[in-house]
């Protein structure tokens, strides 16, 4: 049943006539054995093995179905006897857009269709120009070709040279022997990128949750991949800025926000390489264009994990009213007694089951990536019941220079709820010469910038800590 539902959730989630027909059709693929590495940050490393008939000397041989957004610059061809002598990368792809601009100064023929009778004429013109709409010369007289939905259809004689039906690479080689032999195309290509998702079902009676872990590979480099066998790399490899090439850069996405809150120092049981994390699929895929695809890659049940309550006072300041604390949910990525692996940077979704059993969704997470043997608390909403209102009580200076300042704080947590509660107060913004002359209970330091109050709140209850600083600003 839960395997089920964790399932569910992830998986859900009039044109120009041609007057020639050697146009390649769209379900043919000219790619042969294609291997593909997947980064994190929108970068792909596409292997692609084909058997080529070559002749003896020089010769110009053509690669079509590469990615729309190829780097040219990290082409690579390989195999036994041949050079590149020269490559261009075509990716003026075909449209009826792109034919038009391409007949300035041609000739086309124009097909209309009379409405009322059905009688089809026929006109050579002159296409002048195609600057946001058409612009013919028909015999004597000057026209604009308008969309104004009158049955007009264009026929144009050929395809232009340089405009192709997909992208293409056209490389110039010089081969030492002529025959058939088997190359490796290899190149660097943005649009395909992945990132992992995960659920989590939380049970807080039990103190334990289930995790189902999807890795969701989205592609969007203009070509389809069929049949590739596929290698995710957890980890963002370094990339020099590259030029605007016309659509063919996109800069990395913004690292998420960081939950981690201790890091591991186990080593994930998955193969490596340099630094990252390997995840092969488990066997070779289709990714196609505009497509996303999702593949499990972990499913641990009852791993132990609980429901904190967290405050952060950001500065000695007073807030105008009662603010809620933060719903975390902690747990570890260690071996043993937690979810025993590497986690790649994606978003967590945390689920519950209400009264009457039903899995209902209570907040969601990014993580980074997270060693295996660290300690995550997901943020995953505010509490409705659970309020802390920081006040300063009395402020004052301290020395004539004005430079340091006595700051008396009260901190009331108030809790609504049926339970008692552990609030973990933090007050943020103590630098580190700050002083604490007295509280009302024992604090802990997490750094020189920061102090740590765990306040017990009864059921239906408040509590109240106060606290003295030295600072100076």
């Amino acid at each position: 049943m839960l395997r089920t539902f964790l399932t569910c959730l992830l998986a859900a989630s009039a044109a120009p006539a041609i007057a020639q027909t050697s146009i390649p059709s769209p379900a043919e693929s000219a790619q042969g054995d294609v291997a593909i590495t997947i980064y994190n940050n929108d970068l792909a490393l596409v292997q692609d093995r084909r058997n080529l008939t070559l002749p003896a000397g020089r010769s110009r041989q053509e690669f079509p179905d590469v990615s729309a957004q190829i780097r040219p610059e990290t082409v690579t061809l390989t195999g036994t006897g041949i050079g590149i002598v020269e490559q261009n990368f075509d990716y003026d792809l075909l449209s009826p857009s792109a034919l038009m601009q391409k007949a300035v100064g041609e000739t086309i023929t124009i097909v209309r269709i009379n409405p009322a009778t059905g009688a089809e004429t026929r006109e050579r013109a002159r296409v002048l120009a195609a600057n946001g709409g058409v612009v013919l010369q028909i015999g004597e007289r000057i026209e604009v070709l308008r969309d104004d939905g009158l049955p007009v259809r264009v026929i144009f004689d050929k395809v232009p040279e340089n405009l192709r039906a997909r992208p293409t690479l056209s490389v110039t080689l010089e081969a030492q022997r002529a025959g058939r032999q088997p190359v490796t195309l290899n190149y660097l290509t943005p649009g395909l990128a992945w990132e992992a998702d995960y659920v989590a079902l939380f049970d807080e009676r039990a103190g334990r949750m289930d995790v189902q872990g999807w890795i969701t590979l989205n592609n969007q480099s203009g070509t389809t991949y069929r049949n590739a066998s596929t290698v995710l790399v957890a980890g963002s490899v370094a990339q020099a800025e590259q030029p605007y090439r016309g659509g063919g850069y996109y800069p990395p996405p913004p690292p998420p926000p960081p939950p981690l809150r201790d890091a591991g120092t186990q080593t994930a049981p998955r193969e490596r390489l340099a630094d990252f994390y390997l995840y092969p699929l488990p066997e070779r895929t289709t990714i196609a264009q505009r497509q996303q695809k999702q593949v499990s890659f972990l499913d641990v049940a009852g791993t132990p994990a609980e429901r904190t309550y967290e405050f952060r006072n950001p500065w000695l300041g007073t807030a105008e009213q009662p603010i809620s604390v933060n719903s975390v949910l902690r747990f570890a990525t260690n071996r043993g007694d937690g979810l025993g692996n590497a986690l790649p940077a994606g978003t967590v979704r945390v689920y519950q089951r209400d009264s009457s059993g039903r899995p209902q969704f209570v907040g969601e997470s990014r993580i980074g990536h997270t060693p295996m043997g660290s300690t995550l608390g997901l943020t995953t909403g505010q509490a409705f019941d659970i309020k802390v209102h920081p006040v300063v009580e009395q402020r004052t200076r301290v020395d004539s220079s004005g430079t340091r300042w006595r700051t008396t704080m009260r901190y009331r947590v108030t809790n609504a709820s049926d339970r008692p509660v552990s609030v973990i107060l933090f007050q943020d913004g103590l630098w580190g010469d700050t002083r604490i002359l007295s509280e009302s209970q024992k604090s802990e330091r997490s750094s020189a910038d920061a102090a740590i109050w765990r306040v017990a709140v009864p059921a239906n209850g408040e509590a109240t800590v106060t606290a003295t600083f030295d600072t100076r600003f």
